[in-house]
């Protein structure tokens, strides 16, 4: 099994940033995607951001030119660097991780999330 843990959520006014980590663990052979996720409520979950093995990325319209993924693959840890952020930001942020783990098995893992709030 892979566990991912998310951190640095919190509450920011309008305008300002968060970096947001995600640390995965477990039985881990190899990462391909990891990609953060959000929902607000009331909404589906969408995708924020993505990186591929390859550390090539793409973003949501609406986070592009604010938002930056990368991935320290040393560590098996995906961050999310957020500026100039907007009230409707505000959601839960999930990790997202294409792994393989020590038993040969693919599949897509989740973090708990984390909940990141933008005052106006």
């Amino acid at each position: 099994q892979v566990q991912l843990v998310e951190s640095g959520g919190g509450l920011v006014q309008a305008g300002g940033s968060l970096r947001l980590s995600c640390a995965a663990s477990g039985s881990i052979v190899s990462i391909n995607r990891m990609g953060w996720y959000r929902q607000a409520p009331g909404k589906q979950r969408e995708l924020a951001a993505r990186i591929t093995g390859g550390d090539k990325t793409n973003y949501a319209d609406s986070v592009k030119g604010r938002f930056t993924i990368s991935r320290d693959n040393a560590k098996n840890t995906v961050y999310l660097q957020m500026n100039s952020l907007k009230p409707e930001d505000t959601a839960v942020y999930y990790c997202n991780a294409d792994a393989t783990t020590t038993g040969l098995v693919r599949s897509d893992y989740w973090g708990q999330g984390t909940q990141v709030t933008v005052s106006s």
